[in-house]
């Protein structure tokens, strides 16, 4: 066994393996004259430089992915400011695949720190390498509408404020450009879109004139929360709000409301 070891020892062009760090803390560890401060400096020392590749390895796949990445197309319109842009779920479909086939996974949270009556929202984005970057948007979330008025509550909100820093954070997080204007066939169905921001604010002001429950709300309409209601359904959620808003006002007149 000796012989065969040595032989392949001293064989050409062969390297003899590296040990690796907990090898060496191991060691240093049975060595009778180690000393701990120096063995907890090499300790940090392979820590940084593990830190370091990692994060070289996220730098490099982020390139790598944004090379891959096209202009997604928009799939809603902001009618007060008469402006298209691209929803969180057309910006998750067009980029998802690229980026998880480089190695990132996004997760999203809030934290404290945002001003008053916003939503500090987080993205972290994590390699396979090991390394993370946290990035954070701050959004309103004062239930207010265009004209001033409370038009949501303090906890739909924030829900929507939060689905709002996530659209805006994955676009930045990869620099996506949106565009009206990109290859396909021209036939994308409209009716498809989600509603628009007026829309989520009008159907929050219907709510609040029949004194609707947004919850069993968004059960009939099979959404989780209002900014999900598609544009083919607008017709179906104003029809049902209306009857609502009328059966309430014929059950209280105006001096009982």
């Amino acid at each position: 066994m000796n012989a065969i070891t040595k032989t392949q020892d001293t064989l050409p062009g062969i390297p003899a393996e590296a040990p690796s760090m907990l090898e060496l803390v191991m060691r240093a560890v049975r060595d009778p004259a180690c000393d701990p401060a120096k063995m907890m400096q090499l300790v940090e020392i392979s820590r940084q430089i593990k830190a370091d590749e990692a994060a070289q390895a996220y730098s490099m796949a982020m390139v790598a992915a944004q090379k891959e990445m096209d202009p997604v197309r928009t799939d809603c319109a902001n009618d007060q400011t008469s402006s298209r842009y691209a929803s969180y779920a057309a910006l998750d479909t067009a980029i998802r695949p690229t980026y998880s086939k480089h190695g990132f996974a996004i997760s999203y949270d809030t934290a404290d720190g945002a001003p008053a009556e916003y939503v500090r929202v987080l993205a972290n984005v994590m390699h396979e390498s090991g390394h993370t970057k946290v990035h954070h948007f701050d959004i309103p979330a004062d239930g207010k509408g265009a004209k001033g008025g409370n038009v949501m509550t303090k906890t739909h909100a924030a829900g929507s404020a939060f689905t709002y820093g996530k659209r805006y954070l994955l676009g930045g997080i990869f620099n996506i450009v949106v565009s009206d204007n990109t290859d396909d066939d021209g036939n994308a169905a409209s009716a498809d879109d989600l509603i628009t921001e007026e829309q989520i604010e009008e159907i929050f002001d219907m709510l609040k004139q029949c004194r609707g429950d947004t919850a069993l709300f968004c059960k009939y309409m099979k959404v989780e929360s209002v900014p999900d209601i598609r544009q083919k359904d607008m017709g179906k959620a104003r029809e049902a709000l209306n009857e609502n808003i009328n059966a309430y006002q014929r059950a209280h007149p105006k001096g009982q409301r």
